[in-house]
């Protein structure tokens, strides 16, 4: 209905001349007239409400989803770097939220798990505006569906819940880069909020690749379902590859860049377990070569101490995951010799014996060359302290898991290296789903402490996931993890990403091609490792 007194409704009807953006059934989108930045616009309903609560759901999930559309096109068209939003939380709206929070966690509601059919479960999420997840199930076709209910309130995880609310006893809410920062108990003291660590150009990355994602209007794993059911999957495969090759070129221009400018002659790349460096590094080389560069790969595996050398972990083993694992004098005087235009001999670690070797393989570099130096230590300070700043370049890869499952369970980047982890480890090291799983912990444990800390020390970032991935993974993964036993610790675990990949339509992997970075660990790789 309308209010024949109310001048939006006048404007949304288009009574009232105005400069309209946009219009459907539902809503018009005009310019302020009295605008507080450029590009302020309203989105006005079509329909009378007296405030925003009167609003039906539908509608007001028509219009935040509209809202996301706008603001994508507004900010390209005025090549702007952001939004504004005037109903953006306040500080004391987030305290009142943070306080509400409180009294959940101090009532100590329980969560139920209720299984049903799957088309009562959309029933039930379509009643509460939840149309995100009513896509989701859609497109699974699953019969039966699990959701959980907290008060009467209804939602779907793909994790593990704790029995009750009660549960949560250290967390902060904080105001952080535009948004709030929700912030998890540290795992060794949980009622404490762990401390925050900006990131951000890791939170920059994380972001670019979320533009990236709208703007070709995939954010959760329910639009990729219906990319895929409407045969979208190929050309999704030939995009998310070029933007891999547009950001490998874009860095080898920075790095050419700076060899003339500041005789940047050495390039170093870390990154996470399974994040896809060595691929990077191939494809880097390449990109290099076309800029007339001469890209020369060294392996610090060589420069490893003798195993009677090297330093022991909490557990009394060889700790070959700590930086001083490697020869450190070694190596920095070999690289300083090589920048002064000396030849050395390289050495060559027998991992059968655990002692080095020199076996007469020399390296000189010559114009125009630059060293490739790939390894988990490559950000760290300590691992080049006597080679000059500016004649280094250092790059972080790592697979920022951009897609969601719904519009708020996010799929944890580490889930994503896990899959790959396990279907690499499975095809080349003949390894079960049950020993990678058991050794994860570990593996997180040494990221924690070697890789994390320094990433943003990075020049570059390069985020190594393909938004198709976890849907061309699923049919190499499954039969992996479902062979796990029943009766062993990493069931669970096992349990865990065999549901999680539930919602995911398969994606053929005939389509990907020889050179992409997710060919390093499903094989069928043109690079040789």
């Amino acid at each position: 209905m309308k209010e024949k007194d109310c001048i939006f409704c006048k404007i949304a009807a288009g009574e009232i001349p105005s400069a309209t953006l946009y219009e459907d059934d539902d809503f018009r989108v005009i310019l302020d007239l009295g605008p507080a930045s450029k590009g302020h616009a309203l989105i006005l309903p079509k329909e009378h409400y007296h405030n925003l609560y009167d609003i039906d759901e539908e509608v007001a999930a028509k219009a935040m989803i509209l809202a996301k559309k706008m603001v994508n096109k507004l900010t390209k068209v005025l090549d702007c770097d952001g939004y504004n939003n005037e109903n953006a939380l306040k500080p004391e709206s987030i305290d009142k939220i943070k306080h509400r929070m409180a009294e959940i966690i101090a009532a100590d509601i329980p969560f139920k798990k209720i299984e049903c059919h799957t088309a009562d479960a959309i029933e039930v999420f379509r009643e509460q505006g939840m149309f995100d997840k009513i896509e989701l199930l859609k497109t699974t076709h699953e019969l039966y569906t699990q959701y959980h209910t907290l008060d009467g309130l209804a939602d779907s995880y793909y994790s593990w819940l704790t029995p009750s609310t009660g549960y949560l006893q250290g967390f902060d809410l904080v105001k952080y880069n535009g948004g709030v920062l929700l912030v998890p108990p540290m795992p060794d003291a949980p009622t404490e909020p762990a401390p925050i660590e900006p990131q951000e150009k890791m939170l920059n990355a994380f972001k670019e690749y979320l533009t990236f994602n709208q703007i070709i209007g995939l954010s959760n794993i329910g639009d990729l379902n219906k990319a895929v059911e409407t045969r979208q999957a190929t050309d999704l495969i030939k995009v998310a590859e070029a933007l891999h090759e547009k950001k490998i070129g874009k860095i080898a221009d920075d790095i050419t860049r700076r060899y003339h400018e500041n005789g940047t002659r050495i390039v170093l790349i870390s990154g996470p377990s399974s994040s896809g460096k060595t691929t990077f590094s191939k494809r880097l080389s390449i990109q290099l070569m076309t800029n007339l560069l001469k890209p020369v790969a060294i392996s610090l595996d060589n420069y490893f101490v003798n195993r009677t050398d090297t330093p022991l972990d909490e557990t009394g083993d060889y700790d070959y995951e700590s930086l001083y694992a490697l020869d450190l004098d070694l190596f920095n005087k070999d690289l300083n010799r090589l920048l002064q235009g000396e030849t050395i001999e390289m050495p060559t670690y027998n991992f059968e014996t655990g002692e080095r070797e020199y076996r007469g393989n020399t390296l000189k570099l010559e114009q125009g060359s630059v060293l490739i130096l790939e390894g988990i230590h490559g950000l760290n300070p300590d691992l080049t302290p006597q080679i000059e700043t500016h004649l280094k370049y250092r790059i972080y890869v790592s697979a920022l898991t951009t897609i969601s499952i719904d519009d708020h369970n996010w799929i944890p980047t580490a889930d994503n290296r896990l899959l790959r982890r396990i279907i690499r480890d499975h095809k080349y090291r003949g390894a079960s789903a049950q020993s990678t799983i058991a050794r994860w912990g570990s593996v997180r444990r040494g990221e924690e402490k070697w890789i994390f800390p320094y990433q943003e020390n990075a020049d570059a970032m390069f985020n190594s996931s393909l938004l198709f991935e976890l849907a061309v993974m699923k049919d190499y993964a499954q039969p992996i993890l479902s062979a796990v036993p029943h009766d062993c610790p990493e069931y669970a675990e096992a349990h865990r990403l065999l549901r999680f990949l539930g919602y995911f339509q398969s994606i053929n992997q005939r389509e990907i091609p020889p050179t992409s970075l997710l060919r390093e660990f499903l094989g069928g790789s043109s690079f040789k490792y």
